[in-house]
């Protein structure tokens, strides 16, 4: 992308347009401020990022700032992707016809990915080690391998009748 304005927090102003005649023509180009920023990988190796946002303002909107929302943005989608494919291998999303129950099974959701993320927590902290360390997925299958399956009744355990006392 072409620097049009340094600012002075390194970022920079410069211009995008919705294809090449309109570029050609410098016409309906859509102003946008830069920021190219690195996070260091577990290696020691940086990762190089480039956020481009329309919040034009250096001094409203500071690039480390923008760069640490933009950051912490990509865990909460995170979460929505184990929640979403991780959780629930490839199943329907939602299953439910009524809001009510949609918003119920939302919540149980909800409440399975809280219960794979506290084991996790709880093994983290009981070996001393990084949350980001420990693998989703592999907690799920071994959740699956080691809870009941729901459901997993002889055909005829619903059909006796019980006696209360």
């Amino acid at each position: 992308l072409p620097v049009v304005t340094a600012l002075p927090d390194g970022s920079y102003l410069s211009v995008i347009y919705p294809d090449d005649k309109a570029r050609r023509q410098d016409m309906d180009g859509i102003p946008v401020r830069v920021i190219e920023y690195s996070l260091p990988k577990l290696d020691g190796a940086a990762i190089r990022y480039r956020l481009m946002t329309t919040l034009l303002s250096a001094e409203a909107a500071p690039a480390a700032e923008l760069a640490a929302c933009y950051h912490a943005r990509w865990q909460v989608e995170a979460v929505f992707d184990e929640l979403k494919t991780h959780l629930q291998q490839g199943r329907r999303t939602l299953r439910s016809k009524t809001p009510e129950l949609v918003r119920q099974e939302f919540y149980g959701w909800v409440l399975a990915h809280y219960a794979v993320r506290w084991l996790m927590h709880q093994v983290a902290s009981a070996h001393r080690s990084r949350h980001d360390d420990l693998s989703f997925v592999g907690h799920v299958q071994l959740l699956r391998r080691t809870q009941p399956r729901s459901g997993a009744f002889p055909p005829r355990a619903g059909s006796r009748k019980t006696l209360v006392s």
